[in-house]
């Protein structure tokens, strides 16, 4: 079993379409011993509007843009790249694959060409998998900085071999060979086919993502429970508290068990409570917060912030 490593750059994307101007892929045995390293250049047939995953700040391609338009359009190189994602014989994968394997069945429709069909791994999750951390997306210009491996960002022959120095130290941590190391982590396989694509995941992500779903559905039900609470308040027109506005950080008012006492016992002392921080004079939350919410109320001068221990003390 070989295994290949690839990734591609594009001129421009849209949802419904994807300029590939290079493909770039390494092909090595199940000892990382490199085959052939090569970047393929296509001609985009476009313009290149390059930006960032906001689509906001312009990215730079290490390339000369106007050596692409010396090669031929992806039509002449599709044979090529399908051939070597489709033989059975290679195991594929790629970094944040999923997008690249969206940008190849975009390209196929826009020449209408077949469909490619293969299975991959995606070595972004599986870094994320090991570190047992989803909560962001990790870069291969992160990981590459932790394993000490030198590479050009965004060219792409050598972000497909920087890929494979990811999973092969991945192996090495883990003392496994390649062809285990899926089953080790409990990743599952990626999938095109026919233009279905099919996502690649791993045990522990899935959980990540029940339990983040049903964590936001928790929120969601008690943020609307808290300020069904709040609506029913009546604001008293004596009391030590009377003239102040209350605001709690959103983890704060999510929290049903600590926010509804606290904001009874307020409007029993006179007090109120709102949803803008430019009407309250006091604010509630935890040190540790660092929600855009309690940012923007640490950068008002004017406003007392509290924790919930320092809100109980007023509350007596």
């Amino acid at each position: 079993m070989n295994l290949v490593f690839f990734d591609i750059e594009c001129a421009s994307v849209h949802k419904t379409m994807a300029k590939i101007c290079a493909f770039g892929y390494v092909l090595c045995d199940e000892q990382f011993n490199i085959i052939k390293k090569e970047d393929i250049l296509i001609n985009p047939k476009g313009a290149f509007h390059l930006t960032d995953r906001r689509g906001e700040r312009g990215l730079e391609l290490p390339y000369d843009y106007a050596e692409f338009k010396k090669h031929p359009p992806f039509p002449a190189v599709y044979s090529f790249i399908k051939q070597l994602l489709e033989d059975k014989n290679n195991l594929v994968f790629g970094h944040a694959i999923l997008n690249d394997v969206k940008y190849l069945d975009l390209e196929t429709r826009r020449f209408h060409l077949p469909s490619f069909d293969f299975s991959f791994l995606d070595s972004q999750i599986m870094y994320m998998t090991h570190v047992g951390d989803f909560s962001r997306q990790f870069g291969l210009e992160y990981i590459t900085e932790k394993l000490n491996v030198v590479f050009t960002p965004h060219r792409a022959a050598d972000d497909a071999y920087a890929t494979m120095k990811v999973v092969e130290e991945l192996c090495r941590i883990r003392g496994v060979g390649v062809a285990s190391l899926a089953a080790d982590m409990g990743v599952k396989q990626g999938r095109i086919s026919s233009h279905n694509v099919v996502k690649p995941t791993s045990a522990a992500f899935e959980k990540y993502i029940k339990d983040r779903d049903a964590a936001r559905e928790r929120r969601s039900r008690n943020r609307t429970k808290f300020y069904i609470y709040l609506s029913r308040r009546k604001r008293r027109k004596e009391g030590r508290l009377y003239g102040q506005v209350f605001t709690f950080s959103r983890n704060i008012e999510d929290d049903v068990d600590v926010s509804m006492p606290l904001v009874g016992a307020i409007y029993e002392q006179g007090g109120t409570y709102s949803q803008k921080l430019a009407d309250c004079t006091v604010y509630v939350c935890e040190e540790d917060d660092s929600t855009v919410r309690t940012k923007n109320a640490r950068q008002m001068s004017d406003l007392l912030i509290v924790d919930t221990a320092g809100m109980r003390e007023m509350l007596k």
